[in-house]
């Protein structure tokens, strides 16, 4: 999770107790751009998801998940379906 992905993720810190479920949650690339990310990957030879160069920017389950246009957000491809003054989250990270 980085800050720079979606307006509801800029609050959010590298470590963090969730209350409600009892746990703490870490975000150790929370502040890294996303040229700084890619960098990082090509000079560490990370393994890239194959759907990256398939436009998909953002990857989750496939129902979820659709390639996004070079004009589009970063996390437009996921829940296109959903109001886009809705927040949009998983369960998994949804505060």
């Amino acid at each position: 999770m980085r800050k720079e992905q979606s307006e509801n993720r800029s609050d959010l810190k590298e470590e963090e107790m969730d209350e409600v479920n009892n746990i703490r949650k870490f975000h150790p690339l929370i502040n890294w751009k996303r040229n700084f990310m890619l960098r990082y990957v090509i000079n560490e030879a990370i393994p890239i998801n194959p759907l990256h160069h398939k436009g998909f920017n953002s990857i989750g389950c496939a129902p979820c998940t659709r390639p996004v246009k070079s004009y589009e957000k970063e996390r437009d491809g996921r829940w296109w379906w959903e109001n886009e003054l809705e927040p949009k989250e998983c369960g998994l990270h949804a505060k």
